[in-house]
Order: C-alpha cells, then structure tokens, then sequence
C-alpha cells in the first residue's frame, strides 16, 4: 500500500512550486530609478544641457558614481559602433573619457539633490546621437540608463518658443482691441456732430 501525504505536505510542496515560479518568472525590479528627456535639440556652435536625475532608496555618498556614455548616429563616426564612455564622475571629481570630449563636457549637477546633468559646449554636428546616463548608489546599482536622443541643428531649423508664439498673439489681440475702440470712438464723434448739426436747424 502506497504512503498517502497528509494535505499540509500537499499544501506545503504546492507553496514551495509556486513561489520558485514567481521568483523565476518575475523580473526584479530596479533598485535605482534613471531619469533623462527623450530628446534634446541643441544649435550648432552653442551650449547646451543633457538632464540627468535620479531615484534611489539610499543615502547618496562618496560611493555614488555617474557614467555618461555616447553613441553616434553617424555611421561613419567613431562612437557609432556602441556606446563609448565620454565622462566619468566618482568621488566629488568629474573625469571626460574621450578627447573628443575632454574640453566641451562639464557636470553642472548637484549629486547630493541627485542631478547628475551635463554641460555640453559648444555642441557640434558631430554629437548627433544617443547619449546614455547611469548611475550607481550602493548598494542600489540594479538599474536601467536614462537615454537622450541629441539632435544638433541649424539655427533655422529650431522650433519656435511657445513663449514668442504666445506674446505675438496677445500682442496682435491687443492690437485689434486697440483699432476697435479707436474706431468706436471715431463712429461716436461723427454721429455726435451729426446729431448737433441736425439740432441747430
């Protein structure tokens, strides 16, 4: 005759499977959170800033480290191939990598109000491509880096500020209200005049 298992070894080895089946198939989440805008247009020839912040559950300290990397977009670039590490930041102290680099490239952040941005002039055709942000917090290390699509432009070719469209039409409203009650006082002037000239008859 067969042993039969009592239902709490039964209940037991089913917990067991289905928790190993959780932990397998669930992704762990990252530990620190990577933030940048999806994409940055710069001028040529001008300075422009890469944003970078970040999330974490620690206590920033000299431990933290920043990395930013580049990849170009340019097939015939030398970063075009994968990403290459252009600055390094450890320590209070910020490190550019690469020549191409070394002297346009400032870190503007505050590590301490977890703002790692950089400080990229002035910015050349050459920089069009993905820039990535990482960043490390032990223990929080587990994370994804930021990316920020770099476009380098024409001075033409940058859209125009909502802040000149919205001043350009408050300016034009004004302008018609102003013709408007011009014009109402002139109508109100030539009807009085009428008026008297019909009275003194």
């Amino acid at each position: 005759m067969e042993p039969k298992w009592s239902n709490t070894v039964c209940k037991r080895v089913l917990l067991t499977g289905f928790t190993l089946c959780v932990v397998l198939v669930t992704k762990p989440s990252s530990a620190i959170d990577i933030y940048a805008n999806p994409e940055v247009m710069m001028q040529n020839g001008t300075t422009g800033v890469l944003r970078c912040t970040f999330k974490s559950s620690e206590v920033v300290s000299s431990l933290t480290s920043v990395t930013w990397s580049f990849q170009s977009s340019q097939p015939d670039n030398q970063f075009s191939k994968a990403p290459y590490t252009i600055f390094y930041f450890s320590q209070g102290t910020g490190f550019p990598v690469t020549n191409e680099f070394k002297e346009r490239v400032h870190f503007i952040g505050d590590i301490n109000k977890r703002d790692v941005s950089i400080q990229l002039s002035p910015a050349q055709f050459s920089d069009n491509g993905t820039f990535f942000c990482d960043v490390k917090n032990p223990p929080d290390v587990s994370g994804t880096p930021a990316r920020t699509e770099l476009r380098v432009v024409v001075k033409e070719s940058l859209p125009q500020s909502n802040t000149t469209v919205i001043v350009g039409a408050v300016c034009g409203v004004l302008l018609v209200l102003v013709l408007i009650a011009v014009g109402a006082c002139i109508v109100m002037r030539v009807l009085h005049n009428r008026h008297d000239y019909e009275g003194a008859r």
